[in-house]
């Protein structure tokens, strides 16, 4: 498939499509389209930054835009589930942009803003809806939204849901929508999880994949940086004096880490910001917005950001910390390179962190170039080979049974168990 026109979606949509400047699909896209067009279910395995929200949002359109039927008070047509705020948000927009010339109704709903909005654009009734699971689950038990009118339902980002624990609200939602629909699932991996919630959510789909899953994309280049753990703020300092690093995001495990380097960066002249899970959603969109606009040139987040952020022109992406699940590092440097651009995946290592690496490296299948020519290069730390012990195990401490964790909300927990409420 050369062009969108090939895929014979419906000349208003194909006109948006132009109006974005978009001309040929992308793999995901090529691959999604005809099948769904077709009525069929569908299981996507995509990466970030391959195009699967059009791969989705443009079939769901073309069938909706073929029937005329208008969509009753608190009956959504089609409903997106997605994890977090910023997904469901930046998804919506999409929705608008693509059904432009269509006179469709589509909005987002999600917890950490003023529910009144999201009820009245509900009572208008919509042709879409999307949603996080918590907040949709609110609407529900207020009866102010009713799913057996839902003739498309669409999974997003279905492991990164289930990571999230998620996995009951999901099944909840999913017993409310018509047995009789067309069903979309898509996640960047395919965990036994998410290959059982497919096996029971679609019938008979057709499987797409547009990179094994687990993959980095190919247009980013890696670098990992050796470097004692009390020299990093230095070496991220030095780092952005290069002004090739035009738009960073910078990655920390805790929310307390991200603060820290955002304020960091600030008093060192850079114009930086912090996004996780402890700042108000308004403070969130706040700083997405400034740095979407380029008046931040740093963005410091921790992993809920790294599935939910969509921002054009990401030039680096900066682990400031190794992310304990090695997934995570393929979601985060998946910021960059996006839509046939390059990008710099740059990972500033500590000793405790060879293990992280070393995991990383074994689902990436490569290992990652190691980048010296730097003023806090440790060569002791470079060349261990030894079995590091991980950040997030320390030694046990006697007579002390049952201790619980400490809350993530003091940025000491470990990263990687990120709750609903978190997102």
């Amino acid at each position: 498939m050369t062009n969108f026109a090939g895929l014979e979606l419906a000349q208003p949509i194909l006109r948006a499509i132009e109006d974005e400047g978009y001309t040929t699909p992308t793999p995901i896209q090529a691959k999604a389209i005809p099948p769904l067009l077709q009525g069929h279910d569908l299981l996507g395995v995509a990466q970030t930054g391959t195009g699967k929200t059009a791969a989705f949002a443009l079939p769901l359109l073309h069938r909706l835009a073929d029937d005329t039927s208008q969509p009753v008070r608190g009956k959504p047509r089609a409903l997106i589930l997605a994890p977090t705020r910023e997904l469901a948000g930046q998804i919506n927009d999409s929705i608008r942009g693509y059904s432009r010339h269509l006179g469709m109704r589509s909005a987002v709903v999600f917890g950490g803003v003023s529910i009144r909005p999201q009820i009245q654009a509900l009572a208008k009734g919509l042709h879409v809806l999307v949603a996080t699971p918590g907040r949709l689950l609110d609407l529900m038990n207020q009866g102010h939204v009713r799913l057996d009118a839902v003739e498309v339902f669409i999974l997003d980002e279905a492991d990164r849901m289930l990571d999230m624990g998620f996995v009951r609200d999901v099944k909840k939602i999913i017993a409310a929508v018509p047995k009789r629909r067309q069903t979309m699932l898509f996640s960047a991996t395919m965990p036994k999880s998410v290959q059982g919630l497919a096996d029971g959510l679609l019938n008979d789909p057709v499987k797409v994949e547009a990179a094994p899953a687990a993959t980095t994309a190919e247009k980013v280049q890696q670098q990992v940086l050796f470097v004692a753990k009390d020299k990093k703020r230095a070496l991220l300092s030095d780092l952005l004096s290069n002004e090739d690093i035009k738009r960073v995001l910078v990655f920390t495990r805790t929310k307390h880490g991200a603060n820290r380097v955002a304020k960091h960066l600030n008093q060192c002249g850079i114009d930086a910001d912090a996004i996780h899970g402890n700042k108000t959603q308004n403070a969130r969109q706040r700083a997405l917005k400034g740095f979407r606009d380029g008046k931040l040139r740093a963005l410091v987040a921790t992993d809920i950001a790294a599935r939910g952020i969509d921002v054009e022109g990401v030039t680096h992406v900066i682990n400031f910390e190794l992310p304990n699940e090695p997934e995570s590092y393929v979601h985060r440097i998946g910021r960059t390179a996006r839509a046939g651009a390059g990008g710099m995946a740059i990972s500033l290592c500590d000793h405790e962190e060879r293990a992280y690496l070393r995991d990383i490296e074994k689902v990436i299948r490569q290992n990652v170039p190691v980048m010296e020519d730097h003023p806090y290069h440790a060569a002791d730390i470079a060349n261990d080979t030894s079995p590091a012990q991980r950040p997030s195990q320390g030694k046990k401490r006697p007579n002390r049974p049952n201790r619980r964790p400490r809350n993530d909300n003091r940025g000491r927990q470990s990263a990687g168990r990120g709750t609903a409420k978190a997102a």
